[in-house]
């Protein structure tokens, strides 16, 4: 006869042999590795919590101790390959197979573990996409996660940084795994309660915070004019047009310079309350002028930020807060957000093709995704209507009747033309194509498809691909923003200039802008410091961005 409770045997079985190395719930920290070497199993699917920000450091850095012959071909479903000993586990044999998102710190060294043949690779994810497989077929049978703190029933309280942790608990405590959690110091009473202690079966007292890396920071002192005037362009050029109220910015210094343009340029133009007044967004220290300034009406994060936890708590009326004061932040609730309640994301990327396909992976760096193809994707299952969707679904199909009329999302690719060492935006086969051939990948990882991508702008324009009718002109409005790459010398002038008078790709001056304008000037905040001054002194930046 069949058994149906396997898998609770199996967790009841791995709870027995960890409780010799903990008492009660509490694990000895002297005895951590003997510990995981007495819970895991060969083969295992584990997840060490962990993203682009926060990380269960102290647990991974345990994993990665335990004995190979013991420990070894575990399967490894995470958000983020962050930490060296998130890949030194793969090094040792102590890891086989790898699920993830985000890769970036590690993106050189993945890349050539995996054409080493270190590491088996399942898939590279958006988050949104990862969580799903959570409770689908990547279930974790054993969830290192990190916490602030906890009591002494196991209750936690994970504070600002929330992110994924009641993702990758509901589904391991519930899927019949085992939630093992690091935390900064066991308490009485904690603030409040964010993931029940009947949730979570083991806890460490590591004795000290969990490692969070300063990932949204955007030091103003390191703006350029033409970052200032890619930022200008889309404010002028598509918030402005569209209305876009709602809207998530990726990460970069093209899409911080618009916020510090709001409280100015913005400002200028008379579009304070008609554009970005919603927001699906990490806490990013750029957004506080804007905020200050009465621009902003609420904000959903996916994480937070270091230095900005008091600002926050000081501004619940803005963003989500607990009944402690601070920051509850849900990573796969704000990723629902951007696909699905957002009008607009723009960011930026590393390549793009003459289709418009772009990616952050090169040949020789695995970045991974993030989130990115999550909020820069058309939800196809939206159902509601609003003005910029509206209207962006008249542009790209105005032959549809109306009430049968798809909306579209904006999609934005915002960057120079050369980036960081000189290399080219524009190219005419992308990295991600030469990964997937030396790895034999059965689909390139591709960060935004050409059929989602609805504008680029660079300093030289913005290209309109909603009002591109072939291919041929979607070719030439790409050509035409390329500025002096390759790909843009090899432009067929008189067709942009066509395209030109149709307004697919709009020049500076079409917009009535002065490149010259763009200086550094009209940012509402000049360094680190004056965002910090901004805030009242709430904002408290982090060492490295300090120089006073």
């Amino acid at each position: 006869m069949r058994q149906w409770n396997t898998r609770k045997t199996l967790r009841e079985e791995r709870i027995a042999a960890g409780g010799a190395f903990a008492t009660g719930k509490t694990i000895d920290p002297a005895r951590l590795v003997d510990f995981l070497e007495a819970v895991l199993r060969p083969s295992d699917r584990v997840c060490i919590e962990g993203d682009n920000q926060k990380q269960a450091d102290v647990l991974a850095r345990g994993l990665a101790a335990v004995d190979p012959a013991r420990i070894h071909d575990l399967h490894m479903v995470q958000s983020g390959v962050v930490l060296p000993e998130h890949l030194d586990i793969f090094e040792t044999g102590i890891a086989k197979r790898l699920d993830f998102s985000y890769s970036g710190p590690q993106s050189a060294r993945i890349a050539k573990m995996l054409f080493g043949g270190k590491i088996e690779l399942g898939a590279i994810h958006t988050y949104l996409e990862l969580f799903a497989r959570y409770f689908v077929d990547l279930t974790p049978q054993v969830a290192l996660i990190a916490a602030v703190s906890a009591d002494r029933h196991g209750n936690l309280y994970t504070g600002p940084n929330t992110e994924d942790t009641p993702t990758v608990v509901e589904a391991t405590s519930f899927g019949s795994g085992l939630v093992i959690a690091q935390v900064g110091e066991i308490v009485d009473t904690l603030p409040r309660v964010d993931i029940p202690g009947d949730q979570v079966h083991f806890v460490l007292d590591a004795g000290r915070p969990f490692y969070v890396e300063p990932l949204f920071t955007r030091d103003p002192a390191a703006m350029t004019e033409t970052q200032i005037l890619t930022a200008m362009l889309a404010i002028k050029g598509l918030y402005e047009p569209y209305g876009v109220r709602r809207l998530n910015h990726g990460i970069g210094f093209n899409t911080a310079a618009i916020e510090l343009l709001l409280p100015t340029y913005g400002e200028k133009l008379g579009l304070k309350g008609k554009i970005c007044t919603h927001w699906a967004l990490n806490p990013h220290p750029t957004l506080i002028p804007a905020i200050e300034a009465g621009w902003v009406e609420q904000v959903h994060c996916f994480g937070s930020e270091v230095g900005m936890e008091d600002y926050l708590a000081a501004r619940p009326d803005i963003f989500f807060t607990g009944p402690d004061g601070s920051l509850r932040s849900n990573r796969a609730f704000s990723q629902t957000a951007g696909l699905y309640a957002c009008d607009m994301f723009i960011g930026s990327t590393l390549q793009i093709d003459l289709a418009g396909h772009s990616s952050t992976i090169t040949a020789n760096r695995i970045a991974g995704f993030g989130g990115a193809p999550n909020m820069g994707s058309d939800a196809r299952g939206r159902r509601h209507p609003s003005a910029p969707w509206l209207q962006a679904g008249a542009e790209a199909d105005p032959d549809t009747a109306a009430p049968l009329r798809r909306g579209r999302k904006l999609v934005v690719q915002i960057g120079e033309t050369f980036g960081e060492g000189n290399a080219p935006l524009f190219v005419e086969k992308l990295g991600a194509l030469e990964l997937a051939e030396k790895l034999d990948l059965d689909l390139a990882p591709i960060m935004v498809y050409a059929d989602d991508t609805t504008h680029i702008v660079t300093e030289e324009g913005i290209a309109n691909l909603l009002l591109c009718r072939t291919a041929d002109e979607r070719e030439q409005a790409i050509r035409g923003v390329a500025g002096f790459t390759e790909i843009g010398r090899g432009r067929d002038t008189a067709m942009v200039e066509r395209l030109r008078a149709r307004k697919i790709i709009q020049r500076p001056e079409d917009l009535g802008i002065d490149p010259l304008d763009a200086n550094r000037n009209m940012l509402a905040a000049r360094s680190i410091k004056d965002l910090m001054l901004a805030s009242g002194g709430l904002y408290r930046p982090p060492s490295r961005f300090r120089n006073w």
